[in-house]
């Protein structure tokens, strides 16, 4: 590596604070303010007895109000925006397995000052094994989150897993968002034996909000990576596990699908305007191509994303072209997966934005034997999700880092919240869309905004 990592230790997570955490869960929009909201862990950096820092030190925005606390944790222990993206990303696969688990992928842009911003996209690929009547994805997400942390993170991946293992193994508090996806599907997922044996509770009921959900066998996958090292599930002996697990839950996945799994990192598309510079996810997460048409032209970002679908058109190139021609196109999609999203900042300017999906709420609703992980439903099965996110900056510094949730609506919600920041005025939660973001007045200080229609939490520090 480039650089030397700092290590991180991070331990006791979750039961000092078991009802603080539930208070949270159920809050919306609420904006934190003291400097480490999950008192009790070790420092993240440095000796054990080094503080937490202090005053300004970024926020997280996240779906779910336990991941946002993690990610705010190692931002507040030294962490940088990449070090709190890819804790809370993991926290995600824990507490909202509904659609960041483990099993499925998604997309991030990251942005840092005076550097170009770069995509990267870790989406799933199908299984190409015979049989099984529940296709299933290959599991992006551990190498995806890898790769972010390598080339942006300041501390080591592996110690990032342990606020996720500890959250499965102690206990997360089931939150709003985890309780009303699993009230949608409740009665396929009860079909699963491994499925129900998690999320089950009495004779044809799903925990609740406010319940406590362990996840005992996922805490140990966490630790068999953490102690393996992510290339195991990819191309060790845990890949093998992982496939034949998928396979005796009908997913149709074998050794070479994993290891054929793998990100990709390329520049953002980019446009500038009025002063501002707006990066946008780049494909294969084509719903930033779609975000960055309604930024620049108002139009539909779902008739966008359509168009350049039909075109058949795949690279980067052909969409920064299809961006500068102010074309907007037109059509429209199927029905959509659910998806979450969130974003990060930190005291040093670097902007996280992601988005997360299983192709699938809940994936394919089976989870993959001893591992826990809820497999992702087969892209060759479900429509692509649209994972939508952008950054904008001005000469002065960050803007806004912007991501949507909402199916259909995604991408547009990414692109009005954008065109919202570059006219200086308010985010309209409105529509489909489930806006998480996070807006910096030019040259002052940031604040972030989650829906508040939503279950989301802004966790954030200033003085």
């Amino acid at each position: 590596m480039a650089h030397r990592r700092n290590q991180i230790s991070i331990h006791g997570i979750v039961k000092a604070r078991r009802a603080s955490i539930l208070l949270a869960s159920v809050a919306s929009g609420l904006l934190l303010s003291a400097c480490s909201s999950i008192p009790g862990i070790s420092s993240l950096v440095g000796p054990a007895a080094a503080p937490a820092l202090t005053g300004s030190i970024g926020t997280v925005v996240a779906d779910e109000p336990q991941a946002a606390l993690v990610g705010h944790d190692v931002l507040a222990r030294s962490g940088n925006a990449a070090d709190a993206a890819v804790a809370t990303a993991l926290a995600l696969g824990v507490t909202l397995p509904s659609r960041a688990s483990f099993g499925g992928g998604g997309a991030c842009i990251v942005s840092r000052p005076n550097s170009p911003a770069e995509s990267v996209s870790f989406l799933p690929l199908p299984g190409t094994s015979a049989g099984g009547d529940r296709p299933a994805s290959t599991p992006a997400m551990l190498r995806g989150l890898y790769l972010i942390q390598h080339q942006y993170g300041s501390v080591e991946f592996n110690d990032l897993i342990a606020p996720a293992m500890n959250l499965a193994s102690n206990g997360v508090t089931v939150s709003r968002a985890l309780a009303s996806d699993l009230s949608v599907v409740r009665t396929a997922l009860l079909a699963d034996e491994s499925a129900r044996a998690v999320f089950g509770r009495g004779e044809a009921g799903t925990v609740t909000a406010g319940d406590s959900l362990i996840q005992q066998r996922l805490a140990g996958f966490l630790e068999r990576v953490r102690s393996a090292g992510v290339g195991d599930l990819y191309n060790g002996a845990l890949a093998d596990v992982y496939a034949t697990a998928a396979q005796k839950a009908g997913g149709r996945l074998n050794d070479e699908d994993l290891r054929k799994t793998l990100p990709i990192q390329t520049v953002a598309l980019t446009t500038q305007a009025n002063g501002l510079t707006a990066a946008f996810l780049a494909p294969p997460a084509d719903g930033g191509l779609g975000a960055a048409i309604r930024y620049t032209t108002g139009a539909s970002a779902q008739g966008a994303v359509a168009s350049w679908r039909a075109s058949g058109a795949t690279d980067i190139a052909a969409a920064q072209a299809a961006l500068d021609s102010g074309k907007s196109g037109s059509g429209s999609l199927p029905s959509l997966p659910a998806s979450t999203s969130f974003v990060v900042t930190d005291r040093n300017g670097m902007a996280v934005a992601c988005s997360l999906s299983e192709n699938n709420l809940f994936g394919t609703g089976r989870i993959a034997g001893n591992t826990g992980i809820v497999l992702g439903a087969s892209p060759a099965s479900t429509p692509r999700p649209l994972l939508a996110a952008a950054i904008l900056r001005d000469r002065r510094g960050l803007r806004a880092a912007i991501a949507a949730s909402g199916q259909n609506d995604a991408a547009d919600a990414v692109g009005e919240a954008a065109r919202a920041v570059a006219q200086g005025a308010e985010i309209a939660h409105s529509g489909s869309g489930r806006v998480n973001a996070i807006t910096c007045a030019s040259g002052s200080a940031c604040h972030g905004n989650t829906d508040p229609r939503g279950a989301g939490l802004s966790a954030g520090t200033t003085n």
